[in-house]
């Protein structure tokens, strides 16, 4: 199993400046291939493999001896990362989606380069980095498995050191699964859960809108080409880069506790490309992040010997959880009334008890009854939310 780790790193100004230096190398080296690789297609109809470009590292090194200070496997990274761009593009067009051509890279477009293989070494709070030093970082927790990759990234004005750490694939015992929960994700709550509990959405680009407009103006009214506009450019980036750390903030300490709390997750596949097409709901939805949440769902849930499963979303607000009669409902329609049954609930509490019923279901497809546990008698949970595990 393959693990991502992000630490915080703190290089000094000589060590920043080095860092900056060799990210623009490598966007220029970036912009050369992919301009080379077009050149060669028009010519001659006929494409430059990865491994050819990567064999004329030494003559540019050459012609060009600022790259010699770059360490040599960064550069291969560079090209590395530029043919998986090409093998994206040719495969959205075989599969008739929109292929979107490679595209050169702007200075506010590229703002890492990676160490795949060595150049980097941890040594107690230092992280020796080839050719530019020991850089002092935060190791918050322990690095378990064997480092592969090591990728520096600059956000904002912060440095983050990322690891991509290979475990033992060692058979984790999976939890009898004691207790479950469904989770309905929304706008009005940013989720609703089968017990009754809803999570408030918080709404974190919205609650910075006045500000960001604020920096925004401020921004336009700067000269361009000037320091004025790159220092307000910099207080802008700091914003949106505070929103991005509190939605992550949010979805990881939500998810660890479910995952904790539930041996079961059953939650919405919820086509999120398509429902950003929505211009009403566009900011909304890109807000709320469901995407994020739901994979931290996924990969803790796979660590902690859980299951997370996601269930289509189709009509789990429309059907009634107790009789399982179709109940059809306008959007704004928030109470979920049923005229066979009687059952009168909020529409996204009814939800959830259909998704973490489809979550079972699934289960039982995928794995049979094996550790269902008590979930089978139903103890931990009120009737109307198991009206057709009888049925499998």
């Amino acid at each position: 199993m393959t693990k991502a780790l992000k630490y915080r790193i703190y290089p000094n100004k000589k060590q920043e400046q080095k860092l900056l230096s060799d990210i623009e190398l490598c966007r220029c080296l970036y912009n050369v291939a992919l301009e080379q690789r077009i050149i060669s297609y028009k010519q001659s109809r006929k494409s430059i493999s990865c491994y050819d470009q990567i064999k004329q590292l030494p003559e540019l090194k050459e012609s060009f001896p600022e790259y010699k200070s770059v360490h040599s496997q960064t550069q291969q990274d560079v090209l590395r990362r530029l043919d998986k761009s090409f093998k994206a593009f040719f495969g959205r067009i075989k599969k008739g989606e929109k292929a979107g051509f490679p595209h050169f890279k702007g200075r506010d477009f590229y703002n890492s380069i990676c160490y795949p293989q060595s150049g980097f070494k941890i040594k107690g709070n230092k992280l020796h980095l080839s050719k530019i030093g020991n850089i002092k970082i935060k190791l918050h927790r322990f690095i378990k498995g064997t480092i592969k990759t090591c990728l520096i990234i600059k956000e904002s004005n912060q440095w983050y050191a990322c690891f991509s750490s290979e475990i033992e694939n060692k058979e984790i015992e999976n939890r009898p699964i004691k207790t479950a929960i469904g989770i309905d994700l929304g706008l009005a709550s940013f989720a609703t859960l089968s017990n009754g509990e809803k999570i408030d959405n918080p709404r974190w680009f919205r609650g910075s809108e006045e500000k960001l407009a604020r920096q925004q103006r401020r921004l336009s009214r700067k000269k361009k080409g000037s320091n004025n506009r790159t220092k307000q450019k910099e207080k802008l980036v700091k914003i949106h880069h505070k929103i991005k750390n509190q939605r992550k903030d949010f979805s990881h300490k939500l998810s660890r506790r479910l995952v904790n709390e539930y041996d079961l997750i059953a939650y919405e596949d919820l086509p999120v490309k398509n429902m950003i097409k929505n211009r009403y709901l566009a900011k909304s939805i890109s807000d709320v992040s469901w995407n994020g949440f739901c994979q931290m769902l996924r990969y803790k849930s796979a660590e902690r010997g859980a299951y997370a499963l996601p269930v289509s979303p189709r009509n789990t607000s429309q059907i009634c959880s107790n009789c399982g009669e179709i109940v059809e409902k306008a959007l704004w329609t928030r109470r979920h009334k049923c005229n066979k049954c009687g059952l009168d609930m909020d529409r996204d509490e009814n939800a959830s008890l259909n998704i973490l019923r489809l979550g079972i279901e699934e289960y039982r497809r995928n794995y049979g009854n094996q550790r269902l546990g008590s979930l089978l008698n139903g103890a931990d949970y009120e009737p109307r939310s198991l009206f057709h595990l009888g049925n499998g």
